[in-house]
């Protein structure tokens, strides 16, 4: 016996099938079912105090940041792109790695030796994507392994047409008369010196459509006090993507930069906060907490993809609400 249906159920039914684009109350719950909140989708502060010696693990992080490993789905919109991404063991490097592969890419990703927990989770997630994983670990500190990291990836990737400088050192000090020379080195030479010798290694590889990402930071348009040293290196990111985006452009490779607020990563855990910042981490916000790695992967992609072709000397900014660019 059929079922009885109510007067508007069959007014509703006869609109859908009169014009699809209709929606029914079936498809309107599904539609809202999809919904997030992005003030409740990821963890909130108060966050417990923890320190790890850098340059640390997000495997030992409480909570473990989400780079996207459960929740992202690819589409094809890199199939047989080839990609290196710098500190893609852990963090937004780690979850721009497995948003590649997922998008049919073959990834190299760099890494400190003391990572090599956190890249063998990654190498491993890119194999399930069914693309090709190549794990290269060194210092960028040092050009000649600059050099030897691009010339490596290259030869096992088979070439190179995405390059994300995304690896950095971030030290929190209340005071510049607390910074040393060597520290001062440090961060210069890890978000200046390398991104430069491993963008001019790449370059005569990368062909028309090819596209160069960099790291920015909401700190290069609102640097906090205790990030003097940090805060100049973000700075100087912007420019190099503005700068080299002109002189590329010509040559149809694209430059662009992605300018995160407080997101909940291993360098935050292991210097990049105090105790006291890192509880509150993400507070205030708009949204009221911290962005997850997982959350910027999209924006990577977009840069990389063919459909973002009239993007290039862009700062996309992702910060909860309190990002400049």
């Amino acid at each position: 016996m059929d079922e009885q249906i109510t007067r508007r159920e069959a007014i509703d039914k006869l609109a859908t099938l009169i014009n699809p684009a209709i929606p029914s109350d079936d498809q309107e719950n599904e539609e809202q079912s999809r919904l997030e909140d992005p003030t409740t989708k990821h963890p909130q502060p108060p966050f417990n105090k923890q320190f790890q010696p850098f340059p640390g693990l997000a495997g030992k992080m409480d909570p473990v940041p989400d780079h996207g490993e459960e929740s992202y789905v690819g589409s094809g919109r890199l199939n047989g792109r080839k990609a290196l991404v710098t500190g893609g063991d852990s963090g937004i490097g780690r979850a721009a790695a497995i948003a590649f592969a997922r998008e049919g890419a073959d990834v190299a990703i760099n890494y400190l030796p003391d990572e090599e927990s956190d890249a063998i989770e990654v190498i491993d997630l890119i194999k399930k994507a069914g693309r090709n994983a190549i794990a290269i670990p060194g210092d960028i500190r040092d050009e000649a392994f600059c050099q030897k990291l691009v010339s490596e990836a290259v030869n096992q990737l088979g070439g190179l047409d995405i390059l994300v400088n995304n690896a950095g050192h971030q030290k929190t000090n209340e005071s510049i008369l607390d910074i040393s020379t060597e520290d001062f080195d440090r961060t210069m030479k890890t978000n200046i010196y390398a991104p430069f010798w491993i963008t001019k290694a790449a370059l005569p590889h990368l062909k028309p459509g090819s596209s160069i990402i960099g790291l920015s930071s909401v700190q290069a348009y609102d640097p906090s006090a205790d990030l003097y040293d940090y805060a100049q290196t973000k700075a100087a990111t912007t420019s190099y993507v503005k700068s080299l985006a002109k002189q590329l452009g010509p040559k149809g490779i694209r430059v662009n930069g992605v300018a995160p607020g407080p997101v909940w990563t291993a360098l935050e855990v292991s210097g990049g906060q105090t105790q006291e910042n890192l509880v509150k981490f993400g507070e205030d916000t708009p949204l009221g907490r911290p962005g997850q790695p997982a959350e910027l992967a999209s924006i990577f992609v977009q840069f990389a993809d063919n459909d973002g072709s009239f993007a290039t000397g862009q700062i996309y900014g992702s910060a909860g609400g309190s990002g400049q660019p």
